[in-house]
């Protein structure tokens, strides 16, 4: 009888050590299931906290602000001497100049101003003012006056270009001159001028940027990034630098979208003003610009302003600052000697 009670408690103590084995065995996998989870959560977090925190290092001012009559400037300076003002074109920014490398070549003897305009970058675009590109104009007027910079040679890119041609025109404060870079001039018959006009009109842009998540706009930026610069590839210094997350910001977005909306009226309204402006003005472009075309622009302004000089650069596209600061560097020298006679400068 002991013998088999002995067999049945050895049998019965076998079968709850396999059952316990097998418990812990379970439990061990709930918890490793349980650890990898929290480890998976862990490393995701831990990505994501540097991507955050590389996205603030890259959204980060570089530059300072102003206050201008309440609105808060952003603007980058390098350099001394005789002043340079740098305005950029639609959908980018002042930082753009820094990525090029326009900045550091013309700080090298200049004082060298770029500055964010009303939406772009890290420069407010209040709605309850209408932000024209005379409006523009004014700010640039306002924010040069509280810097304290006199007779500056205006450097714009693209739609900065229009904004130049306002400050001229306007007539508030002495330039040296004018150079002016892949830019548009005369009302055209556009294709995203007419597309982005909804995006425009407050409440309805408003509400169709609300329905476009951040990671579309990351998605679509190579392609866009790609056409502006072609036939040039894109430089692999503004793939690794250039801030996208602020570019697509729905306030930068709404300010692209205004000023691409409104860009033939102000070609329009300067237009009557070319034949009339006497300044000395540089005017650059690229022949295989897809942008912008350099016959109907840039040619046709160079015919209108009276002693404007004109460089078809061969081959090159819209971004013109990124592969020929050689030629604008030359083109502000030569306007800096033209007016450079009794001028007195710290």
């Amino acid at each position: 009888m002991f013998p088999l009670l002995n067999r049945r408690l050895s049998r019965r103590a076998a079968r709850q050590v396999s059952s316990g084995v097998t418990k812990l065995l379970k439990s061990a996998a709930k918890l490793s299931e349980t650890a990898a989870r929290k480890g998976g959560a862990v490393v995701r977090q831990a990505r994501a906290g540097q991507r955050a925190l590389e996205a603030e290092q890259v959204s980060r001012p570089s530059g300072q602000f102003v206050d201008v009559d309440g609105l808060q400037v952003h603007y980058i300076a390098r350099g001394r001497g005789r002043p340079v003002v740098l305005i950029h074109g639609n959908g980018t920014m002042a930082e753009d100049f820094v990525i090029s490398g326009l900045v550091d070549q013309l700080a090298k003897r200049y004082r060298v101003i770029a500055i964010d305009r009303p939406g772009f970058g890290h420069t407010e675009r209040p709605r309850h003012r209408i932000w024209t590109a005379a409006a523009q104009a004014r700010l640039v007027h306002r924010t040069l006056e509280c810097l304290n910079v006199e007779r500056p040679v205006i450097v714009g890119h693209s739609w900065g270009t229009i904004v130049s041609l306002s400050l001229a025109v306007q007539a508030q404060r002495e330039l040296r001159g004018l150079v002016l870079l892949s830019g548009y001039y005369y009302r055209s018959q556009r294709a995203d001028v007419t597309m982005i006009a909804p995006l425009a009109v407050p409440g309805v842009g408003d509400a169709a940027r609300s329905l476009m998540p951040a990671a579309l706009g990351h998605l679509l930026a190579p392609q866009v990034f790609r056409q502006v610069f072609k036939p040039q590839p894109v430089p692999a210094r503004f793939k690794a630098r250039f801030p996208v997350g602020i570019s697509i910001h729905p306030t930068q977005a709404r300010a692209s979208a205004e000023d691409t909306a409104s860009m033939n009226a102000a070609a329009s309204q300067l237009q009557p003003h070319y034949a009339k402006l006497r300044l000395p003005t540089a005017i650059l472009t690229g022949e295989a610009d897809a942008i912008v075309d350099a016959t109907a622009q840039s040619a046709r302004l160079h015919a209108e302003v009276a002693g404007s000089t004109l460089a078809v650069l061969p081959g090159l596209g819209h971004m013109i600052h990124y592969v020929a600061k050689p030629q604008i560097v030359r083109a502000v020298d030569g306007l800096m000697a033209l007016t450079s006679k009794g001028l007195r400068w710290d």
